[in-house]
């Protein structure tokens, strides 16, 4: 877990940047395409739109969802331009989380004055 802090923690700072210089109100791809350069530019491995295969029963579906960001291929970054992040917001991430395989995720919103009180650290409790 010392890694995913590691890697969690830039990815932190890299957003507070981003936020710090567009500030709230702007559409959730320009933050998502702010945020990429962001961490690459950071030296991480970064996936925009990351195809997420979905398999039940006998149904594939080889892209099920797109997660915003995948990080260092273990720490799924969901972001969002929204007035308040609801209960939904999480069970999509943890949803994510699930079927990607991974521990952690962070949920960002980046219409809030202040960045770290739109920031949810997400685990995946079944991991």
């Amino acid at each position: 877990m010392i890694l995913e802090n590691k890697i969690t923690e830039t990815i932190i700072g890299c957003a507070i940047k981003v936020h710090k210089e567009l500030g709230p109100g702007l559409l959730e791809s320009a933050y998502q395409e702010c945020l990429f350069y962001e961490l690459q530019k950071a030296g991480l491995k970064v996936e925009k739109e990351k195809p997420l295969p979905l398999i039940y029963e006998e149904v594939k579906l080889n892209c099920g969802y797109r997660v915003d960001l995948m990080v260092e291929d273990r720490i799924i970054v969901e972001l969002k331009s929204v007035e308040e992040l609801t209960d939904i917001h999480l069970a999509q991430v943890l949803t994510y989380l699930k079927i990607a395989d991974c521990k952690l995720g962070l949920l960002i919103n980046f219409n809030v004055t202040q960045l770290t009180k739109g920031l949810k650290r997400v685990i995946n409790k079944y991991y």
